[in-house]
């Protein structure tokens, strides 16, 4: 096996959808990508096509995997450890309608009812960043908004509420690496 630190992984947000448009918290619904969120995933495509990926994961809710095939890439492997933050009670709600009865709420500082907490969602991505770690070169991963940031938060070896401080926009491509031994955030939100 090569050199793990070696690894690049390459964060795609899935393109738009009417709930991320509308900033409704979307973990388990099946929300499809709206008109312009199929637009802008199509032109991923231009951008990824000619980096080599050894492994190439989504996870399976149906805006991130579509956004994968329309970047041309059909055959990305799911995987449940990609699913966004479970939001709980909070699905299809916006920020502002929770702080209506929770003030100053976050999914990075404040419980979901009936949803994951940060050390729920810290398990998963660890091992997500394994698998890119035992990986034979670079990867690419299609996800969501708050899974992303708490997986970037964690390879540059921070607590997974550290995500909170990198806003995600849908369809963009971040690119995690190494300099030396250090994890780095090498490219973000473009």
């Amino acid at each position: 096996m090569g050199d793990a630190r070696a690894n690049e992984v390459w964060l795609v947000r899935h393109g738009e959808t009417e709930w991320s448009r509308d900033g409704k918290h979307t973990s388990h619904t099946d929300v499809e990508l709206t008109e312009p969120g199929i637009e802008v995933a199509r032109e991923l495509a231009g951008r990824l096509s000619d980096h080599p990926f050894a492994l190439v994961l989504t996870s399976p809710r149906r805006r991130a995997a579509h956004t994968a095939e329309l970047a041309g890439f059909p055959g990305a492997e799911p995987d449940e450890d990609l699913v966004e933050w479970e939001y709980g009670e909070y699905e299809g709600i916006t920020t502002d309608e929770i702080r209506m009865t929770v003030p100053g709420w976050s999914v990075w500082t404040h419980p979901s009812p009936g949803g994951e907490d940060a050390d729920q969602v810290t398990a998963r991505l660890d091992r997500v960043i394994a698998r890119a770690h035992a990986a034979e070169g670079d990867v690419l991963v299609f996800g969501h908004g708050h899974a992303l940031r708490g997986l970037a938060a964690r390879w540059i070896e921070q607590p997974v509420e550290e995500g909170r401080f990198l806003k995600l926009e849908t369809a963009t491509v971040s690119v995690l690496a190494y300099e030396r031994e250090h994890p780095v955030i090498l490219r973000w939100n473009s």
